[in-house]
């Protein structure tokens, strides 16, 4: 097995909407704002090599919306999925499955590309994998969450016949995880969004946790920075605190999907808590 970190590209959101009740003062110091209160901010997919399977987890924001919709974002930076796809000799079309965590744009809008009129799946030797609860939570969103959820992202990939499904359990807490393949298994979080999901891998001895947006960059490890976007908050934190407490026992490496700096960390206990011990990029693990 070989894991690879794929960079999409960089853009930004709201410093207030990813920090929610922590202050300004506070998380200003950690994400430096620009004068419209915008931070810095990854999109960064994780390769699994493994076998006669090429898994991607998550594919960034993609390149079909128009330029008004980008504008709303600050897009950024040279890298590609494509670009950091070819950096290690493979193509989108090697890719034979795609672990979408979630569906909002920003994680899976690089699924689906525009040929013409038409919205094709951009992985064509690929399954994709969701899990049933979050579908339907997606593609019938509530009011508040509606703008993250973009149907020309969703659909096609249903419609395609690419689609299958990583099972869900109405009850299943954060510190129980789904079978997905020998070396891979699912964790289930519901207080960003209905049954995200953060694949664990086994990895040279090592479990590595693709945070997602339970964490979205090394930022928020501290229980209160919860993200404004949070659909349920007080389960995020309920979710951080046990997760967060087994990853410091058992020396979990977590690999952040949003962190524009930080690929990789490790956690440690402190006074205040449990706090970040150490910062590493992937390709380093060996």
């Amino acid at each position: 097995m070989q894991l690879y970190a794929i960079n999409t590209g960089y853009f930004k959101l709201d410093g207030g909407a990813m920090f929610g009740v922590v202050p300004k003062v506070i998380w200003n110091k950690l994400c430096p704002a620009d004068s419209n209160n915008l931070i810095d901010m990854a999109m960064r997919s994780l390769l699994i090599q493994d076998g006669n399977r090429l898994i991607l987890i998550d594919n960034g924001i993609g390149d079909k919306q128009d330029a008004k919709f980008f504008g709303h974002y600050a897009l950024h930076g040279e890298d590609s999925l494509d670009k950091s796809l070819h950096q290690y000799g493979f193509h989108r079309n090697d890719i034979t499955d795609v672990i979408l965590t979630h569906l909002h744009f920003d994680h899976c809008g690089g699924s689906i590309v525009k040929e013409g009129e038409k919205l094709l799946p951009a992985f064509k030797n690929a399954t994709y994998w969701s899990n049933p609860t979050h579908w339907e939570w997606a593609v019938h969103p509530n009011a508040r969450e509606k703008a993250s959820f973009l149907k020309e992202n969703i659909l096609p990939i249903q419609e395609s016949g690419q689609l299958q499904w990583i099972p869900d359990r109405e009850n299943q807490s954060i510190n129980e995880t789904t079978s997905f393949t020998d070396n891979i298994s699912i964790r289930f979080a519901k207080g960003h969004t209905a049954s995200m999901m953060l694949p664990q891998i086994n990895y040279k001895g090592k479990t590595i946790v693709f945070m997602a947006d339970l964490l979205p960059m090394s930022a928020h490890i501290p229980l209160p920075y919860v993200m404004a976007y949070d659909m349920f908050p007080l389960t995020t934190l309920t979710e951080k605190q046990v997760f967060l407490e087994e990853a410091v026992a058992n020396d979990f490496v977590l690999f952040f999907e949003h962190d524009p700096l930080h690929e990789c960390g490790k956690l440690m206990n402190t006074e205040k808590g449990i706090r970040l011990e150490q910062t590493f990029a992937l390709n380093i693990i060996g």
